[in-house]
């Protein structure tokens, strides 16, 4: 890395542990001798609990304890976590039920925890809860997307739990009636599981009135914040950490009732507990992702431009409000409402409805892949009913080079951006002028062949500051504390980089510390595609404290003035001397002097502004129409990430999400029965895309600066899911138009397609 500069593709350095089970995870870490946690769930999604019996279980062998809900509150313990609320349209709040850590009274979804079970043994708990007896008096079941159903909570009369509105309604329907043209459009977005490689887990261990809780998860200082708030100890009296996480994807960015719960036991037995899902549980228990339904509009005027946009969304709560439930289809959606497109006036209207199934968080993107997948399908649509070639229609209504900074209609300020230049290029990249050849020799096999677009934007999310903090050892080597969590994003690999790039100290002598509350103070952790931006902010500010100390030491020490000696990111120069030193020479030089003071240093920054990564995801597919098999032949995709620091590392980022994309369009889909079980609680009948289903993809970056940061950078880590959706379904809507299938859903299921294709299935334009 130091012999060809910066900025390079670089392996990374943690995948040689990771891929010789050298990877240290939760199950990995957890104390000797711990006790063996496991949960008694319910069983059905709607009742109250009339009898809970656990004293027989109690007595087996090898039980340590059983806890409920009475005993969480008998000992002072608050027995609910909270869920963050948006404002209705009348300006009152969203409702926010109690979500109890474990149900006491009533329960609300299959797999909602009852008891927390603790043995010596993880086989004997089991055997416990096998002898737990419980009466149900059933209450009706609530799982679709609909008002006024069976209520599941008082606080939210007919199942709302928010309504929800931005802009200006009375402007964008005035604007409807008087547009020449307008496209219309019910759009649903299917409900996924997360299925993170690592399933959730913790241990927690209370050691001389301080409790240790170690989980998979985003990050500590919410959790730790969490912690002192349900079990009423001071933040001093606790640590969290994260070790290695085998992925998160916004599922473990919130706090779960099982790390409290965990962390509860531990007090009270004095002694270390470990708990970790089973594939099963995770499907039943971890927060789902999407479920939403939309009616959307567009307005255009005599020249293809769009005038207005108005969209009323129903979106699944799951039974109880997650962490950022309610704001993930509002205020995120929000942010990339209209896309890349020079338009105004919109109105979006959200409903949030509660059904009896698991709780509805962040998935990849949070919110953004919602706005952006309806967004393109409805451009897509728009271009067939416009009879306009959809790049052009794309084009047209971008927001141009020269109107930046840009404020959008709902308010975000998105600083640079060179739309047509990345469309350019993706054209040229996905060969478009060889599609109608390509389509030729597809008919010859008898298959269907489609090509989709969709140009995407994200608006990079989460706390806008972070800490970092870098210490000089006394082996010579570095370690630099980051207030993120890496979740396999290869964080170790490109904090080191860039802390190399900026002063010359050898990668392979930095380790970057992570995810420990003791050890840094303050971070944001993981989620919304804001780490490398946000802590190399940080990192920066850090680094200038490092090279402006060890140059007022330097001039000290040789009796120079300051302002003869410079930085020029490898070495110091002095000033008509051959004395060179780079930065560990200088910090062994300070060390030999006992000057300790510059062997530590650290800075807490914040970001001014979000930064705004965009491009074009092209797909190419084929379709059995005997089968209904669909077959992506080509994907290509052209990304405006900004100045990057690691290209190999940024185009596994958009690898990563693109695979995620495409199992949501293709196969993934969460199926309840009208009891509210669960019917897709496995492998064998959840689809997930294997390597088999994907293409070789074709990335290439078309930089364009960000402003928002001194770096120029703009986040990586969601985009590829962010642009998969639209790209694979419009891919799909485009070989099945011509043949009559003129309204396509997510997932596009071998059975689903056949069905459309066999059905005459011809939906209204």
């Amino acid at each position: 890395m130091e012999k060809f500069g910066k900025s390079q593709s670089v392996l990374r350095t943690e995948d040689n542990r990771f891929l010789t089970g050298k990877g240290r995870y939760i199950d990995d870490t957890t104390p000797s001798g711990s006790l063996f946690a496991y949960f008694f769930r319910s069983q059905v999604a709607h009742a109250d609990i009339t009898n809970l019996y656990i004293e027989d279980a109690k007595n087996t062998t090898g039980i340590c304890a059983i806890f409920t809900a009475e005993d969480l509150e008998k000992y002072g313990v608050k027995n609910s976590l909270e869920g963050v609320t948006v404002k209705n349209r009348d300006g009152s709040e969203g409702a926010s039920p109690e979500r109890p850590l474990l149900a006491k009274d009533r329960v609300r979804f299959v797999g909602e925890p009852i008891a927390l079970i603790v043995a010596d043994s993880i086989q004997n708990a089991k055997d416990a809860a096998e002898l737990i007896e419980i009466d149900y008096a059933d209450l009706p079941v609530s799982i679709d997307l609909e008002i006024g159903q069976n209520t599941i909570h008082p606080e939210a009369p007919g199942n709302v739990a928010f309504d929800w509105h931005l802009g200006d309604e009375s402007k964008t329907n005035e604007l409807f009636e008087r547009a020449d043209k307008v496209v219309s459009m019910e759009v649903y977005n299917n409900r996924i599981i997360a299925n993170s490689m690592e399933p959730r887990g913790c241990y927690a261990q209370w050691d001389n009135e301080r409790l240790h809780i170690s989980f998979s998860g985003q990050g500590v200082w919410a959790h730790k914040r969490f912690a002192s708030e349900i079990l009423g100890l001071r933040s001093e009296q606790i640590r969290v950490t994260n070790p290695d996480v085998g992925g998160g994807f916004g599922m473990k960015a919130m706090g779960y009732p099982e790390e409290f719960v965990v962390s509860f036991a531990a007090i009270k037995l004095n002694e270390p507990i470990r708990w970790m899902s089973e594939r099963t549980e995770a499907m039943l228990s971890d927060n789902a992702g999407r479920d939403l339904k939309h009616f959307a509009e567009l307005a255009f005027d005599a020249t293809n431009k769009i005038v207005a946009y108005r969209v009323k969304t129903f979106c699944n709560l799951g039974a109880y409000n997650s962490r950022f439930g309610q704001n993930i289809q509002t205020g995120l959606f929000s942010k990339v409402l209209m896309g890349v497109y020079d338009v105004q006036n919109t109105y979006l209207n959200v409903v949030g409805i509660y059904t009896n199934t698991t709780q509805v968080d962040a998935y990849r993107g949070a919110g953004r892949p919602e706005a952006i997948y309806l967004l393109e399908r409805m451009m897509d649509r728009a271009a067939r009913e416009l009879e306009i070639d959809p790049l052009e229609l794309r084009r047209i209504n971008f927001i141009k080079k020269g109107n930046f900074p840009y404020q959008s209609s709902t308010g975000e300020i998105i600083d640079v951006g060179d739309f047509e230049r990345v469309l350019s290029a993706a054209e040229i990249s996905a060969d478009i002028k060889g599609f109608e050849r390509r389509k030729k020799e597809s008919e010859a096999k008898g298959r269907l062949r489609g090509l989709g677009l969709c140009y995407y934007i994200e608006s990079i999310l989460g706390d806008p500051s972070e800490e970092a903090k870098v210490v000089f050892d006394e082996n010579g080597e570095v370690r630099i504390f980051v207030g993120t969590q890496s979740n396999g994003q290869g964080h170790e690999t490109v904090y080191a980089q860039f802390l190399s790039d900026q002063t010359g100290i050898p990668s392979e002598k930095i380790t970057v510390v992570q995810g420990d509350s003791d050890l840094i103070s303050k971070g944001g952790g993981t989620g919304g595609s804001r780490s490398v931006t946000v802590q190399n902010n940080a990192t920066l500010a850090t680094i200038e404290k490092v090279i402006t100390s060890f140059s007022q030491y330097l001039s000290e020490k040789l009796k120079v003035d300051a302002n003869d000696i410079e930085f020029d990111d490898i070495c110091f120069r002095i000033r008509d001397t051959n004395f060179s030193p780079n930065v560990l020479e200088v910090a062994k030089m300070a060390r030999d002097d006992q000057r300790f003071d510059l062997l530590t240093h650290s800075a807490k920054t914040t970001l001014d502004a979000r930064s705004f990564p965009n491009g074009a995801h092209f797909a190419e597919l084929e379709i059995d129409p005997e089968t209904g098999f669909v077959q992506i032949e080509r994907y290509s995709v052209v990304d405006d990430f900004g100045n990057l620091i690691n290209p190999m590392l940024a185009e596994g980022q958009v690898h990563g999400g693109v695979a995620q994309g495409i199992g949501q369009a293709l196969y993934e889909h969460v199926v309840y029965d009208q009891e509210g079980q669960l019917l897709t609680a496995t492998f064998m009948d959840y689809g997930m895309p294997r390597a088999e289903d994907l293409p070789f993809y074709k990335f290439d970056t078309e930089c364009v600066p960000s402003t928002a940061n001194i770096m120029g950078m703009k986040g990586c880590g969601e985009a590829g899911t962010v642009g998969a959706l639209a790209a694979v379904t419009n891919a799909a809507q485009d070989a099945l138009w011509d043949i009559g299938v003129q309204k396509v859903d997510m997932p596009l299921t071998s059975e689903k397609i056949w069905s459309m294709i066999n059905s005459g299935n011809i939906a209204a334009k």
